[in-house]
């Protein structure tokens, strides 16, 4: 990371959820990238890699994008060189001068909440390479560390085996960071569908308002808290087996989204070629 750092970046969560978004498939898919406008809406509403799945459509995520390019945090990329569409690109890391690995930790941490440094590091491995869980923590120290922090290391709760790291780009990871410790969200944690009675569930959907639907949440949304998988809880007693197992089903859902991808680049190109 360079040393020269731009004033501090505050992202809404439907924000959150499209910086993300772009920032995985500017690092995995990067012959993909920019996106389209569909591509992004797929990207966002992704049922896989995603906590919570949301259910963005079109005419929502097109006017976030405008509000992010009014901030500076996106630029809009006009048809050339054969495309026919205007395509979308964050630029969150010229910004706040990230290089890959550090701009692949904030992108999992906008689109999955609160994780571990083994969850992290597997699910960046398609995006960067570290030299090991050494590396990937001296990297979130860094983060962590700036005058304003984009990350935060939260305290181990009850029944937990490691400690997480949040990000602070929006409103809910810094919720996130403020309640953890004190155990505002539960003593369940993450996996008994913590976060309190006001947090969402992990099946919840948003509709395109940003609003959080009752799709088998347990919770209200009044908390603005978000319930995590049961893969995050730490009571697993093979912590190595599952983020394997977890890795290669990750793999198969970036597969499919990338076939999704594939399949609308290849409608543009039709629609080009009169077809």
């Amino acid at each position: 990371m360079s040393d020269s750092y731009d004033r501090p970046v505050d992202l809404s969560a439907e924000e959150g959820r499209i910086v993300g978004s772009l920032i995985e498939k500017q690092l995995t898919t990067p012959q993909q990238y920019p996106l389209t406008l569909n591509a992004l809406v797929l990207a966002c509403n992704q049922s896989s890699n995603r906590d919570p799945v949301v259910n963005y459509d079109e005419g929502f995520v097109q006017q976030t994008l405008t509000a992010l390019k009014e901030a500076g945090l996106l630029r809009f990329v006009h048809p050339s060189h054969g495309r026919s569409v205007l395509r979308y690109r964050q630029v969150i890391e010229e910004r706040l001068a990230l290089d890959d690995k550090e701009l692949s930790l904030v992108g999992v941490l906008l689109l999955r909440g609160p994780q571990t440094v083994a969850e992290l590091r597997t699910r960046t491995s398609r995006m960067a390479e570290f030299d090991g869980i050494g590396a990937l923590e001296r990297d979130l120290e860094r983060l962590s560390s700036l005058p304003e922090p984009l990350v935060v290391r939260l305290s181990r709760r009850p029944g937990q085996k490691e400690e997480r790291w949040a990000q602070l780009l929006t409103p809910e990871g810094v919720t996130t960071s403020a309640g953890y410790g004190s155990g505002a969200y539960g003593s369940g944690g993450y996996g008994s569908g913590g976060y309190g009675s006001g947090g969402y569930g992990s099946s919840d959907r948003y509709d395109g308002s940003g609003r959080a639907g009752a799709a088998g949440g347990s919770g209200g949304a009044g908390g603005g808290g978000i319930d995590r998988s049961p893969g995050l809880d730490g009571t697993r007693t093979s912590a190595s087996a599952s983020v394997s197992v977890a890795s290669v089903a990750e793999e198969v859902a970036a597969l499919r989204t990338e076939v999704a991808e594939l399949r609308a680049a290849l409608e543009e190109l039709q629609a080009q070629l009169g077809g």
